[in-house]
């Protein structure tokens, strides 16, 4: 099977979306003497061409994509070639209305924009592996075809007849009968039992609150829906074009797909990712995400979009390019790209920045994106090398789902949760792989859950192997509370792991306001968010609320079990006691940290070390030993002064 390592071919990618149909023909010429002066080695091709290269039904107009790609190759660029499934043209939709996604209010969407097709849609799917096998069939031995970038950002959700239909058809699939359907969503509540099959809907628009079980299914059919819509396309292209790798591009954290599941139909995982230039800790999110994907994809990833400049909110300052991108090659990308390479005159993202912008080449963020281009140039050594971990931190996009749903006691972000426990730990310099709760953990010395609160028997057997083969693991709260049917597990969570934790929680109390805490290992602190009613069995208490109606109910608890130690957080611990106590269980468990200074990142890729300043002035980094910035070829020892925005990727000297 193709690999990313077979696109790379010993270099870092790098590039951009490239959109030529928007262009007169004549700017294509500078256009790849421009990209041959920054640098670029890679662009995405064809994204949403789909009304371009099929004008009417099953006619197809590929001279223009035919010059595209011979003037790309000619000068030495390959091509991501993308099918352009992503946005139906309108003669679909006219002759076809039921391709167009309805909402759960019954809103029939239109064309006019993008991502509005059905993925359930039988006459949709035939027309998306119609245009992929002319792709394929026509371009399967062009020389510029490196990788094929399938449909774009998967994300659609439609609630129409044939999506209930379809899901119908899933859950009889899934469960058999439907007898079995009914005692899943229990539906015994508020009358809900289902006699016939056609009964059964889509979770659309309701009075009140809506079936966990049945909104917790269709977004697993969902996120199916639009695997099949892919596995569609991909199989079609692995049949006529075998060696050349397939990809869809991920979004960070994104609910509407189970990226565990669609990484593993994957050739090699691809990433877009926007960071919001307001948040001065968006460097943390962004690791976050980038340690995702490389958990994804076990390995190497391709950072697929990203943006040059301001799309909206404030420009990015000289500088921050280069560090953010950087940062993504730190942490296991090998490849670099952006959305787009040039900035469009026109349509609803004209003001979406691009490698070339508005004012063209004579600009400072083209001589930014040159410059980095360059920095690529100079880690051909980087390119496979791995990202070592020895913490993991757990996430299950079922149990996302389940966790959202609105009948929950109070609404948990699942995101905010895992940046809880993920900040501290990147500001004590310690990097985090990402699992699933079905992984191997062994190779790791300490393993958190943020939040798990969905838990399959199989899942807290894994879990408990862990603690007792010595492991250290740390669950957050409201975990363990129901299985994979969103029932409710008795006699208190977090259930089935209840001895591990040496604990049981009777109670769930959210908090509106602050609770003082404190503790001899992590001093006095406050809290907020959340507050688990926790009885103890075997665990000691290394925290507990220490004034008001609480006052004495454990927040931090610690327990041996087995061979291991069980942590468990029954609150929103402040920024500061967290980065105490994950310090101290890393410490615990064997797990090294080197706290950075302030808004710095260090990180070991393979041989190298990346030191990256995220701040606007300047930041002073201590060396240890004699070591090459391999982009800036000076010698770099002891006391070491980064700019603002400054990198440095440090090799050993002998």
């Amino acid at each position: 099977m193709p690999e990313l390592s077979d696109v790379t071919r010993g270099r870092l990618l790098y590039g951009g979306d490239y959109n030529p149909e928007q262009w007169p023909e004549e700017v294509w010429f500078s256009d790849v003497g421009l990209m041959r002066e920054a640098g670029v080695n890679l662009v995405t091709v064809g994204v949403f061409s789909w009304g371009r290269l099929e004008p009417s039904p099953g006619s197809f107009d590929f001279g223009w994509l035919d010059r595209v790609l011979d003037l790309l190759h000619h000068n030495g660029i390959g091509v991501s070639l993308a099918t352009p499934t992503a946005s139906p043209p309108p003669w679909m939709s006219l002759r076809h209305p039921d391709t167009l996604m309805v909402t759960a209010d019954g809103v029939r969407m239109s064309h006019g924009s993008r991502n509005h097709f059905c993925p359930s849609s039988a006459v949709y799917r035939h027309c998306a592996t119609r245009i992929t096998t002319a792709l394929a069939r026509r371009y399967a031995s062009h020389p510029a075809l490196s990788m094929w970038h399938v449909n774009n950002e998967y994300c659609e959700v439609c609630y129409c007849g044939g999506t209930a239909r379809h899901f119908r058809r899933w859950l009889a699939a899934r469960y058999e009968s439907l007898e079995a359907v009914n005692d899943a969503w229990a539906t015994t509540f508020w009358s809900q039992h289902y006699g016939e099959w056609e009964e059964i809907l889509p979770p659309r628009a309701a009075p009140y609150l809506r079936n966990p079980t049945q909104v917790l299914d269709f977004r697993r059919f969902c996120s199916e829906a639009l695997l099949e819509c892919f596995r569609a396309e991909r199989d079609v292209l692995r049949e006529i074009t075998p060696d050349v790798p397939v990809t869809t591009n991920f979004m960070g954290l994104h609910a509407p797909l189970d990226y565990w599941r669609a990484a593993a139909e994957q050739d090699f995982v691809s990433h877009d990712w926007y960071p919001d230039l307001e948040d001065p800790g968006a460097c943390v999110e962004s690791a976050l995400s980038y340690d995702l994907m490389r958990g994804l994809a076990g390995g190497p990833w391709f950072l697929m979009e990203q943006s040059a400049s301001a799309s909206r909110g404030p420009r990015r300052p000289p500088g921050q390019l280069r560090a953010q991108s950087l940062q993504a090659v730190a942490r296991g990308a090998d490849a670099v790209c952006f959305f787009q390479w040039r900035a469009s005159r026109a349509g609803a993202e004209k003001f979406h920045s691009g490698m070339v912008p508005h004012r063209g080449a004579d600009s400072r963020v083209f001589r930014e994106v040159s410059a980095l281009g360059r920095d690529l140039a100079s880690l051909p050594g980087v390119v496979g090398a791995p990202v070592p971990a020895q913490v993991a931190i757990v996430v299950d996009w079922d149990s996302w789902w389940a966790v959202g749903d609105e009948h929950l006691p109070a609404r948990i972000d699942l995101l905010r949760r895992l940046r809880d426990f993920y900040e501290p730990l990147w500001r004590l310099g310690i990097v985090v792989d990402f699992v699933r709760p079905s992984s191997d953990l062994a190779g790791y010395r300490l393993v958190l859950a943020p939040n798990l609160y969905l838990l399959t028997a199989a899942d807290a057997a894994g879990i408990r192997s862990y603690v007792d083969g010595g492991g250290t693991f740390v669950m957050g709260f409201l975990s363990g509370v129901v299985d994979e049917n969103d029932h409710v597990l008795l006699g208190g969570c977090p259930a089935l792991l209840t001895d591990v934790m040496g604990l049981c929680v009777s109670e769930f109390l959210p908090q509106s306001g602050t609770l003082t805490c404190d503790s001899e290992l992590l001093g006095s602190f406050v809290a907020d968010f959340w507050a688990d009613d926790v009885e103890t069995t075997t665990a000691s208490v290394v925290a507990a609320v220490s004034g008001g109606e609480l006052e004495g109910m454990p927040v931090v608890l610690r327990n041996d079990f087995g061979e291991g130690t069980a942590w468990y957080v029954a609150t929103r611990p402040s920024s500061g006691a967290m980065r105490a106590l994950l310090g101290h269980v890393a410490s615990q468990a064997g797990v090294p940290s080197s706290p950075p200074p302030e808004g710095v990142e260090v990180v070991r890729r393979g041989d190298f070390q990346f030191v990256i300043n995220h701040r606007s002035e300047p930041a002073e980094v201590v060396v240890d030993g004699a070591h090459t910035d391999l982009l800036s070829g000076e010698v770099v020892s002891g006391a070491a002064v980064l700019p603002r925005y400054g990198v440095k990727v440090l090799q050993a000297l002998p």
